[in-house]
């Protein structure tokens, strides 16, 4: 029996571990592209086209309030194809959660304003961004186990890292899609219809993905779950009875990251166009150099933690990225383009060195028999509490003070609640091995 569990493996393993993680990429960038082109939509459009009764203000709370309603979807989707991927398989959930979000996507391309149908427009987008919510509540831990569970254990932060680099890659294709449209839709071309574009764009990427997805397979730690017949009948409920505190921890640990990542890839793009009234080009062009050094600073952060301890590497950047949002809105606020520049550089490099090495950290918190639904419900819950309310808060912070101060003070404290997590992950690692 021995001997067939490991003939079986080595028949599901991949030559090569880089192509389950490029696809991982891949793929993960398509469904965070549909997910960033939704929240850059909801800080330049969507306030007068869904919610045209309210003042600027409270139009840009309405549209980043349907933002945050994918937030709530997301553990429901983590939970679901969690339990099915730990189930069933990795790779059958994955296909199903980049399906969802294209079809949720292209539906937001399509859906008539609250001009035509009234209130049913509003209604529906926030339906349609609910489904995204779910769609990709279940895309991050399957991305994450296939590319981590093929990896060698010398280099699991390392191929753990390129579902992460789906993030910004995804923000980069956005940034470049938005600010491409808008510039050859200038105006009131873009805010009647322009806009549209990139969400139609998303059918065409969603079949590259599933092709690409379609070819790879399964992850060969759960085939060996599988062929043990070790699978739990309620992964969830294990998962809730047996590791709380790991859920409860790795929520904290990314709540930092996820907070400053959604003022940098949604807040500053409406706080730059709306408070400092610099053009969508130049909050476009600002964010998209921001995402390509973040893009960068991932594999870079992931290999120093493969070689000189993930936990390490993990701490030392959420020092900095804490540090980091001293400064950050008083560079924006100067309204110069060079410092708005540095400020998103630094905020990018810190996020890319504490969002890398977390994938390979949250899959070594849970036995491979309840990892998809451990590791996806902790991410969900930070997301919730992060990057869920985030862009909502600060509207809402800036709207009352007339001050970033107050923001930028929301940002600190996240980041030192996920640095005092990751210590005590780090330190019941620690105990684990002594």
């Amino acid at each position: 029996m021995a001997a067939t569990t490991r003939q079986r493996s080595a028949q599901d393993r991949p030559i090569s571990p880089l192509k389950v993680a490029s696809a991982s990429f891949v793929g993960t960038a398509i469904e965070w592209y549909d997910y960033f082109i939704y929240g850059m939509a909801a800080g330049i459009v969507f306030g007068p086209l869904f919610f045209p009764a309210f003042s600027s203000t409270a139009g840009t709370l309405a549209a980043f309030a349907t933002f945050s309603i994918g937030f709530l979807a997301r553990p429901l989707g983590g939970v679901v194809m969690g339990h099915f991927g730990d189930k069933i398989g990795r790779k059958s959930m994955l296909v199903t959660s980049l399906l969802l979000m294209g079809i949720a996507t292209a539906g937001v391309g399509l859906l008539p304003t609250y001009e035509t149908i009234g209130v049913w427009a509003p209604i529906l987008l926030v339906t349609l961004r609910f489904v995204q919510g779910i769609g990709v509540g279940g895309e991050w831990g399957g991305a994450v186990l296939m590319a981590v569970e093929h990896a060698p254990p010398e280099k699991r932060s390392f191929y753990g890292s390129f579902p992460q680099m789906g993030v910004p890659g995804g923000l980069l294709l956005a940034n470049v899609v938005f600010l491409t449209t808008s510039g050859l839709f200038p105006g009131d071309a873009f805010t009647d219809w322009g806009w549209r574009i990139p969400f139609l764009l998303s059918a065409l990427l969603v079949a590259v993905g599933l092709i690409i997805r379609v070819s790879v397979s399964e992850s060969p730690e759960f085939t060996e779950v599988k062929d043990k017949g070790t699978e739990e009948r309620l992964p969830l409920v294990v998962v809730l009875r047996e590791h709380p505190r790991q859920v409860l921890l790795a929520a904290g640990a990314f709540l930092g990251n996820n907070t400053i990542g959604y003022i940098f890839m949604a807040y500053l793009l409406s706080y730059g166009t709306k408070t400092l009234e610099l053009s969508r080009a130049t909050m476009l062009t600002t964010t998209l150099i921001g995402a390509a050094a973040w893009l960068l600073a991932i594999p870079w952060a992931s290999r120093l933690a493969d070689r000189h301890g993930r936990e390490r590497v993990l701490l030392l950047g959420s020092v900095g990225l804490a540090a980091w949002m001293f400064v950050l809105f008083p560079l924006v606020d100067t309204a110069n383009m060079g410092l708005i520049i540095v400020g998103m550089l630094g905020t990018a490099f810190f996020l890319g060195v504490t969002y890398g090495p977390m994938a390979s950290l949250f899959s070594d918190l849970f036995a491979a028999r309840v990892r998809y639904s451990g590791a996806s419900l902790g991410y969900q819950i930070g997301s919730i509490l992060g990057g869920g309310i985030a862009p909502t808060l600060a509207t809402a912070l800036y709207a009352t003070t007339s001050t970033s101060t107050p923001v930028t003070a929301y940002l600190v404290v996240v980041a030192l609640i996920s640095l005092g997590c990751l210590a005590l992950i780090a330190r019941d690692q620690r105990a684990a091995t002594t």
